[in-house]
This record gives structure tokens, C-alpha cells and sequence, in this order.
């Protein structure tokens, strides 16, 4: 089952995406309370499994041309992302791996939160910060949790996960904050930080879809192309750390709830490896098996520098 947020005639809702189109669930809902966002109905398993019968017993759908969609989680509680889950990605960047044997057996997951301000949705403009000239892509994977989960196991983890979407973790790989900086312990740390921090810098989507249609998300085929050219091609088995291995590590540091969002992280063919950044006008398309694309436009670059650091 799919399932969306989407806004129409300036009212935000939610519902479920089929080929005709997308029926307005809270229309159909009936009882006191019912859930007004789809992170609500996350919250409420009992309304969640009754979706599918709701769809099909729908009347009135509304054609996917006269709604604008919106990330499937328009306010999530949480917004991770894993750094380096592919061998393949880590070499690209030059990173030396330093292990003998498989990352996965003698290392952890790196996981990191992201702002709210980053979230947007498909077929959006992601603007062009005033600090970089090197901004680069990333397509991954992204969970979406169902259930609260607290110290569980990598064999129970999936049993916590809602569904699955697309996430493009766009990345500044090099930021001008101050032209005579000087270099302090941690600055190429922080600095790769704060260049994932701009506002729209993940776009989220285009649809929600459950787990059980997804079945095992270790068996998905992922696919970005920058205006038609393929700049990355992978399958989500080739990850270090499985969605299960990263739901567990992640529910041992925090309590997950539902809503949660876990990027997974990216393969190789990311611009820093190519040299080939994002160009105002470029269209990205993420596709994953299931699921669908994700597209957005890339906005113009700002004609202004950083100036509140260049004025300390």
C-alpha cells in the first residue's frame, strides 16, 4: 500500500495512492478523533490496517494531477541518516577503511540528525546555498518507523518499521563560512556537518510505502540520474549495515517512535567522486524498486556570499 501526504486547495491531508489516483483518508474516517496526519495515523496500528479496506470501499478519489504531494512524514520526530553504509561509496570518497575483515563485523553504524528545515517534498526546488559551489547528491533508502521501539533485537527490528520511502541526502562537500579561518581540531568534521544542514536539503518521497509490500529491503535496486544520465546505480543488499542491524543499533541509543525517519545511506557515483557538482536547473530523479522516483529541480545559486561570518 502507498501512501501520501499531500496539500489541495491550501488544506494539508493524507491518504492512499492507487492508479486512480488518491483517495482522502480522513473523509472516509468515521468515529471520534480520528487521525488529521498520516504520522497520527502511524500512532494508531488499529487505523493503519484498516487503510486498504477504506481505499477500496472509496467512492471519491482524487486524480494525483490536482494535489501537490508532500513529504510522507511532513514532521517527523526524529531525521537520521547513516555516513558511509557502503563499502563502495567509503573508497569513492578516499577513505581508507583501515579493517581487515568486513566494516560490519568490526565497526558501528554512523548515524547523525538533520534539522527539520532540510525536509521537502518531490517535485520541488532545492535552492543553491550562498556557502558552497559543490554541492553534490545522494539517493538512499529511508525508513519510516511504525512502533516504538526500545532496545530491540536485529531478528525483531523489522517489526517495528511502517514502510519504506526515498530520501536525497544532498550534501555541500566543501563550505567558505570565513575566507582567513583559522583551522581548529574537528573543522573538517563540523564543516561536513553543517554542509548537510541547508534548508530542502532532503527531499523526501514520493510516497510512503508499508513493509509488507516492500517485503525484505535488502533485495532493492536504487537508481539516481542527474537530467537523464545515470550517476548512480546499486542494490540496497550491498549496504554494510542492513535496515534491521540499523533500527536495532539506533534503539539501543534512543527510544524510536512512530514517525521516525532513518536514511540509510548512499552508494558510489556521488558528484565529489566525478568531480561533477549540482547545476542550477539540473533535474534529479531518485527511483527504488517498489517505491517509485523522487524529482526535483535544482534552484539558482545565490549572488551573495556568507556575510555574517565574513562581518565576526
Amino acid at each position: 500500500m502507498k501512501l501520501v501526504s499531500f496539500r489541495q486547495d491550501g488544506s494539508e491531508s493524507y491518504g492512499v495512492l492507487n492508479e486512480r489516483g488518491v483517495v482522502d483518508v480522513p473523509k472516509m474516517l468515521t468515529g471520534p478523533q480520528p487521525p488529521e496526519t498520516l504520522l497520527a495515523m502511524l500512532e494508531r496500528p488499529d487505523a493503519v490496517s484498516r487503510l486498504g479496506d477504506i481505499a477500496q470501499q472509496a467512492s471519491e478519489v482524487i486524480p494525483l494531477s490536482d494535489v501537490e504531494l508532500l513529504a510522507p512524514i511532513t514532521r517527523p520526530g526524529k531525521l537520521l541518516a547513516l555516513a558511509g553504509n557502503y563499502v563502495k561509496h567509503i573508497v569513492e570518497a578516499g577513505k581508507k577503511l583501515g579493517l581487515s575483515e568486513s566494516p560490519r563485523k568490526t565497526t558501528v553504524p554512523r548515524p547523525f540528525l538533520m534539522p527539520p528545515n532540510v525536509l521537502t517534498a518531490t517535485n520541488t526546488t532545492i535552492p543553491l546555498p550562498c556557502y558552497s559551489e559543490t554541492v553534490d547528491y545522494e539517493i538512499e533508502l529511508t525508513v519510516v518507523m511504525g512502533r516504538t521501539a526500545k532496545c530491540v533485537s536485529p531478528e525483531e527490528a523489522l517489526e517495528y518499521v511502517a514502510g519504506y520511502t526515498i530520501g536525497n541526502d544532498i550534501s555541500a562537500r566543501t563550505v567558505t563560512f570565513k575566507e582567513d579561518r583559522s583551522e581548529r581540531p574537528w573543522d573538517e568534521f563540523f564543516d561536513w556537518l553543517n554542509g548537510k544542514w541547508s534548508d530542502a536539503f532532503f527531499p523526501m518521497g514520493p510516497c510512503l510505502v508499508t513493509a509488507d509490500e516492500i517485503g525484505d529491503p535488502q533485495k532493492l535496486d536504487l537508481e539516481l540520474k542527474v537530467n537523464g544520465e545515470v550517476r548512480q546505480k546499486a542494490n540496497t543488499k550491498d549496504m554494510i549495515f542492513t535496515v534491521a542491524d540499523t533500527v536495532s543499533f539506533l534503539s539501543h541509543i534512543m527510544t524510536l517512535e512512530p514517525g521516525d525517519c532513518i536514511a540509510t545511506g548512499t552508494p558510489e557515483g556521488v558528484g565529489m567522486a566525478s568531480g561533477v557538482f549540482l547545476q542550477p536547473g539540473d533535474e534529479i530523479e531518485c527511483s527504488i524498486e517498489k517505491i517509485g522516483t523522487l524529482t526535483n529541480l535544482v534552484g539558482q545559486r545565490p549572488d551573495h556570499k556568507f556575510k555574517p561570518c565574513q562581518q565576526l
